[in-house]
């Protein structure tokens, strides 16, 4: 990952994924575009769902969807403008969900996640609106924002990491604060 906080060894996220109970997923968040090199990854951690943080071209998304008929494949979209809507569309039958964040991939050290910013939520609900499958809501959700961001894009589902942190480390409090936030949202 060129950028975000939280990097963990391919053998400690084997390690937990072993350890956690079916039917709770767990996910591996690459930055790797290749099949096969997604693929060898996968294979040493043994994840039930891949989270491709970076773009995949539609070929390798097939070839990797041959490789791996069992895992469950979430596509980061960095939503940063209206052209995030088509892409979305794109992927339809291609992944299992997708996951709207707030990086930017086109800078020299692409940003891919754990920014902590807000995108247009705007965009957001209209990905929502246009495709027929999960999708997930990152970037720069607090316990101050997320029923704002729940009611407005109307999301699968969540997906934090920079906000329920302190000092890098999960902070119990902050995390309470934002399940209390969504709690009263729903």
């Amino acid at each position: 990952m060129p950028s975000g906080p939280g990097v963990i060894p391919d053998g400690l996220i084997a390690e937990i994924a072993q350890a956690v109970p079916p039917p709770i997923a767990t996910f591996l968040l690459t930055a790797r575009q290749d099949a096969d090199a997604i693929a060898e990854q996968h294979a040493v951690c043994g994840t039930s769902t891949l989270q491709l943080v970076d773009a995949v071209a539609p070929s390798e998304l097939q070839r990797l969807r041959r490789k791996l008929p069992h895992v469950k494949l979430v596509q980061v979209i960095h939503v940063l403008d209206e052209a995030s809507i088509d892409q979305a569309k794109s992927l339809e039958g291609l992944v299992d969900a997708l996951l709207l964040d707030s990086g930017n991939p086109t800078l020299q050290v692409k940003e891919l996640g754990g920014t902590g910013r807000v995108h247009d939520w705007g965009v957001s609900r209209r990905v929502c609106a246009a495709v027929k499958f999960p999708v997930f809501l990152a970037g720069g959700l607090r316990a101050t924002n997320v029923t704002q961001a729940i009611e407005q894009v109307r999301p699968f589902g969540l997906d934090l990491c920079s906000s329920v942190r302190t000092d890098g480390r999960l902070d119990v409090q902050k995390l309470e604060l934002f399940m209390r936030a969504v709690r009263s949202a729903v």
